[in-house]
């Protein structure tokens, strides 16, 4: 039933001891008899296994040993597996990468670098030495024995965090990137679609990335395409792309134009001085994104990648809202002598500042404050980020 896939598409399969890796449910162990069934004929067959590895190595978010060690074999099947499978293949290593819920970083992006440095804290070495700490320390049986399953479930290389946890699988769809850039020219626009989507969240690949997503660009007809590649680009790109992405602003498809916005919005306010940035571009984008916030461009094809999960006027109104700090901080067009009463709040801020209290909020600051609080990987955010995967509900203690 599936003998001509086991060459190329699943080699190396059963050289792996899938028994010693978890998933939600214990041993991986049945891992290769599913996977080798959502490449058979029988579409019953097909969807109970799909269903069955959702909810194995990705159960409610979250990333288990078997889901990074899993990811080779997706990645195969998306390039050259049979078309039935294919799309979901990719849907999977997007969730394996990502997880499901890409509103948490949106509109910045996913910060990598405090990513990892929060799952460096929590490796399954560390969190199996703290294990063995409060073990030495226990003296209750039933106690003793809920952190003897901890730390050996460290051991062999999990761990509670949700950080460190999903950092692998996040790694290992990163390692199999160059495999899938060809898949940006395949004839089937929705895996098309949805390899962009998936770009999107690879910003330290950006170098790599971009090159693809601007030459799909030059060719794509397809709108959901178009639109998704110009907002991945806008997610891993610089602002050295502004030039390239300007253009789109006029085109006659309203989601490719909310798709321009929303990535140039996304440049103007990451990694450049506002003073570098022409007022009418600045101008142009909040216009287009105020039209996409009230009304909104129709529901693409692919549903399963659409950012902020299909919310394009949430999306536009995110984007909006760093984009008008950005704006707020050009140089006033009037630089002759203040208004009256300006030099009395400046002395007021002053003089509370010397006081020793903190300066008060403005309504400028306002916006950065809030959107800083919805970035899940920001440093002032604590507690688990669910577009990093949820903790999972283990059981298991975590450190104080």
């Amino acid at each position: 039933m599936i003998k001509g896939h086991e060459g190329g598409l699943l080699a190396g399969l059963d050289d792996i001891d899938w028994a010693k890796l978890h998933h939600a449910y214990g041993s991986a162990h049945d891992f290769p008899g599913q996977l080798r069934l959502v490449c058979c004929d029988d579409e019953d067959l097909r969807k109970s296994a799909w269903l069955h590895l959702f909810n194995t190595i990705f159960h409610q978010g979250s990333r288990y040993t078997s889901s990074a060690a899993a990811v080779p074999f997706f990645a195969r099947i998306a390039r050259s597996g049979p078309e039935h499978a294919r799309p979901t293949a990719l849907h999977m290593l997007t969730r394996l990468a990502v997880d499901w819920h890409d509103a948490y970083t949106l509109p910045a992006g996913i910060d990598t670098a405090t990513w990892r440095a929060l799952a460096a804290e929590n490796t399954p070495e560390r969190m199996a030495a703290w294990y063995e700490g409060r073990l030495a320390a226990e003296n209750d049986p039933e106690r003793r024995s809920i952190l003897k399953e901890a730390r050996d479930f460290c051991l062999e290389g999990g761990t509670p965090d949700s950080h460190a946890s999903t950092l692998p699988s996040y790694d290992a769809v990163r390692t199999e990137l160059r495999n899938l850039y060809p898949l940006m020219e395949d004839p089937d626009p929705e895996i098309r679609v949805r390899t962009a989507y998936l770009l999107a969240w690879f910003p330290e690949e950006g170098a790599r990335t971009i090159p693809h997503l601007m030459a799909c660009l030059d060719r794509e007809q397809h709108t959901q395409a178009r639109a998704t590649a110009l907002v991945a680009a806008g997610l891993v790109g610089d602002h050295s792309l502004l030039p390239r992405l300007r253009p789109y602003l006029s085109v006659p498809e309203p989601l490719v134009r909310w798709a321009a916005a929303t990535a140039l919005a996304r440049l103007l306010t990451t990694g450049s001085s506002p003073e570098a940035d022409g007022e009418e571009l600045v101008t142009r984008v909040i216009e287009e994104l105020t039209q996409a916030a009230t009304t909104p461009p129709s529901a693409p094809d692919v549903p399963e990648a659409v950012y902020n999960e299909g919310d394009l006027r949430g999306y536009a109104a995110r984007a909006l809202a760093p984009l008008a700090v950005h704006a707020s901080h050009r140089p006033a067009r009037d630089h002759g002598r203040p208004q009256r009463g300006h030099r009395r709040r400046r002395r007021g801020r002053h003089r509370r500042t010397r006081r020793g209290l903190p300066r008060r909020s403005t309504a400028r600051d306002r916006p950065v404050r809030r959107s800083q609080r919805r970035h899940p990987a920001h440093p002032a955010v604590r507690g688990p980020a669910r577009a990093l995967g949820p903790v999972r509900n283990t059981g298991r203690e975590l450190p104080a």
